[in-house]
């Protein structure tokens, strides 16, 4: 037998692989439910003043859709991994797959139709931008947008011209006007918040030197492109964890059925628990989870049927 084969059919090789997926489904659960409870806080201060219904402009809504996800996926493995259920090691297992399958299939989306995608992209922007004032989330991201990748607006800075407030025909200090997070800053100069007065009616040559002309979509998609590391860094960040979810799963998967397939096993649904006292199982060794396995087992079964034959064979004899 090889040294790999020895190493996987050895106790320690069993207690790695329980325990690491363990503690790899219980830091997600963690995490997960910390997103969650930060997804209901945020969501229950933006139903005070909701004015948006769209998934895209409601980042608490996203969080909570997150949290939720990962909290009752990497519960499932947890439990699934510490009582070694093969059942719940499944379902963790073709769940974590299934979204990491459409993962990728977005990420190639967005890749060969990135047109396409950019015009929803700009679809949803816009919108957003129409309730600018009306949802306070959408106006914070927005505005960290335009000021980290100096833009304005989805596609363009006159984008701004579908809200209320900024439209040419509306009537107001804001009227044709952007922002001041669109503004060009100077070091050293206190920021002018009507820096971008009278501007949506003019042309970009005009601009260059007072706003950000260019469209947010197109800035952050030439940063992904120019910074192919930090890209590469985030997508392996979110994909790398669920790939070793999925290899640990699998192995301690096939781990259990190997165990299963050499084992005697029990149904215990099938036995008569009827004149089974459980106060006296001895369950010395089980640990606090009650999960770590002995050999003979927790629980004395008696076949039936052998015992039938001993009582005739006695029987017999005398």
């Amino acid at each position: 037998m090889s040294k790999e084969a020895e190493w996987k059919d050895s106790l320690l090789y069993y207690y790695c692989i329980k325990f690491a997926l363990s503690a790899y489904s219980t830091l997600f659960s963690i995490i997960g439910l910390v997103i969650l409870c930060v997804g209901i806080y945020a969501e229950v201060e933006r139903q005070k003043h909701r004015t948006l219904e769209g998934l895209f402009l409601a980042p608490a809504v996203i969080l909570l859709l997150l949290g939720i996800t990962m909290f009752a996926v990497s519960f499932i493995g947890m439990v699934g991994s510490l009582r070694d259920n093969r059942t719940l090691l499944k379902t963790f297992f073709w769940v974590l797959l299934v979204i990491f399958i459409t993962e990728l299939l977005l990420l190639l989306v967005e890749i060969i139709f990135e047109k396409q995608m950019n015009a929803v992209f700009h679809a949803s922007v816009q919108d957003g931008i129409r309730h600018y004032y009306d949802d306070l989330d959408f106006k914070n991201i927005l505005d960290f947008v335009q000021q980290k990748f100096s833009c304005c607006g989805g596609d363009e800075f006159t984008d701004w011209n579908v809200n209320p407030y900024h439209a040419c025909n509306s009537s107001g200090p804001l009227a044709c006007g952007v922002p001041y997070t669109c503004c060009r800053k100077v070091p050293g100069e206190v920021i002018n918040t009507q820096c971008g007065y009278r501007t949506l009616n003019k042309e970009r040559l005009e601009l260059v030197d007072i706003i950000y002309v260019r469209g947010c979509i197109h800035a952050v998609g030439l940063w992904l492109k120019d910074n192919f590391e930090a890209t590469f860094g985030m997508v392996c960040s979110l994909l790398l964890p669920q790939a070793i979810g999925l290899v640990m799963a699998w192995l301690y998967w096939q781990k259990l059925n190997e165990i299963h397939s050499r084992l005697d096993t029990v149904d215990f649904k099938r036995l008569d628990m009827s004149d089974f006292n459980f106060a006296a199982v001895d369950l010395t060794g089980a640990g606090w989870c009650w999960c770590l396995p002995r050999e003979g087992g927790y629980i004395p079964v008696h076949d039936k049927e052998e015992n039938v034959a001993d009582d005739a064979i006695c029987q017999s004899k005398v």
